[in-house]
């Protein structure tokens, strides 16, 4: 079985819709409540979402059957008559597979409960695999993750470099030699589990909006092998046209050339940021490190600028290794998207560290998984 996003869905289900599309959309109403206020009764469901007392029973009926909600006892309550019924998400149920194939070293992976705490870690190391060598490493990754996990798991969630469809294609990664990779398709005929791919910078902004406490018009840079960004407009995931929303690492950034890139151009920013490329430059030229990451922050900001200012945004994440990003290159990147926007309508903009450290793909991918199960992030 394989489950994608549906775009213009925002992650999280707030109001009712047409009759037609009801019963689906009301389930998830109902479950996005217990997951994110946790226990409730049917009273207290149907004044948060609006729905008929009526509905919701019957949907806590069936959810029941199901194994998705739970009852946890009644309210202690001081007001006469019988006490309320609490309910609760079943976070027992299941665990999820999270996968993040962002790191130039290393392939990682968890297992995670229903509320994105990790359970269990691997890892398998990249050793400059490529091709097919690297999709063997995904599957081997994935096999030790499905044997630990100790309940039945959701879903498969798995965070890629590059530009990947919405039925899990990964159309071009550069630097795992992929192009046209099936990796939806052939994880869920493997393991017989639902299971999502997409890019890796898309995965980590939706953690971000789960966990992360972000604002949800954000835009978060993920800096690792490459360089990517994921966006959230409202809430809802942009992906583009053409899936490659957020591509900005093999965007040129200056006139003044630069080093080969990968994909065959010059000075893309991808050049200037990558963890790889930050590390070799500070290893030969160790004095000028913070000339070397202000420089770096300063493409970043050029290339940002643009996209600040297009859509309005208000705040800008960052994902990747602290020792690099935090400090010289984050305080370059805002000046110079602060000087290269309109203060009046970007001069509170905020810039700021991920707090969810490395572990964000792979909670990002549990994410994923919620959201095309359950409904739920």
């Amino acid at each position: 079985m394989t489950t994608g996003f549906s775009t213009g869905r925002a992650l999280r289900p707030t109001t009712k819709v047409l009759p037609e599309h009801a019963r689906g959309h009301n389930r998830s109403l109902v479950l996005q409540t217990l997951y994110r206020a946790g226990q409730q009764s049917r009273a207290d469901i149907a004044r948060e979402t609006g729905l008929t007392r009526v509905t919701v029973s019957d949907l806590v009926a069936e959810l029941i059957v199901e194994g998705l909600i739970i009852e946890t006892g009644q309210r202690e309550d001081v007001r006469p008559g019988k006490p309320a019924t609490l309910l609760d998400l079943n976070r027992g149920a299941f665990q999820i597979i999270g996968i993040d194939l962002s790191e130039y070293a290393t392939f990682r992976g968890a297992v995670l409960d229903l509320d994105g705490q990790i359970l269990h870690r691997a890892e398998l190391p990249l050793a400059g695999a490529t091709g097919a060598d690297a999709t063997a490493l995904v599957t081997a990754l994935a096999a030790t993750l499905v044997a630990a996990a100790t309940l039945p798991v959701l879903g498969m969630g798995v965070g890629s470099p590059g530009v990947v469809d919405l039925a899990g294609v990964v159309l071009s990664a550069p630097n795992l030699g992929w192009v046209d990779e099936p990796l939806q398709q052939a994880m869920s005929a493997r393991f017989g589990v639902p299971v999502v791919v997409a890019n890796d910078a898309n995965v980590a902004a939706l953690a971000e909006h789960s966990f992360g406490g972000a604002d949800s018009d954000m835009m978060l840079i993920k800096v690792g092998h490459g360089v990517g960004a994921g966006l959230l407009l409202d809430g809802t995931p942009l992906f583009g046209s053409r899936f490659a929303a957020g591509e900005i690492g093999h965007v040129v950034v200056g006139t003044d050339g630069g080093a080969e890139c990968v994909c065959g151009k010059h000075g893309c920013l991808e050049t200037w940021l990558a963890v790889p490329r930050l590390e070799k430059a500070i290893a030969a030229a160790p004095d000028e490190r913070t000339s070397i990451l202000q420089q770096a922050g300063q493409r970043l900001g050029i290339a940002l600028a643009p996209v600040v200012g297009a859509l309005n945004l208000a705040e800008v994440v960052l994902s990747g290794p602290t020792s690099l990003l935090d400090g010289p290159l984050a305080q370059a990147t805002i000046d110079t998207l602060r000087n290269r926007t309109m203060a009046e309508f970007h001069g509170d903009l905020t810039l700021r560290m991920t707090t969810l450290g490395e572990d964000i793909v792979m909670r990002g991918a549990a994410v994923m998984v919620l959201s095309a199960q359950l409904g739920v992030s």
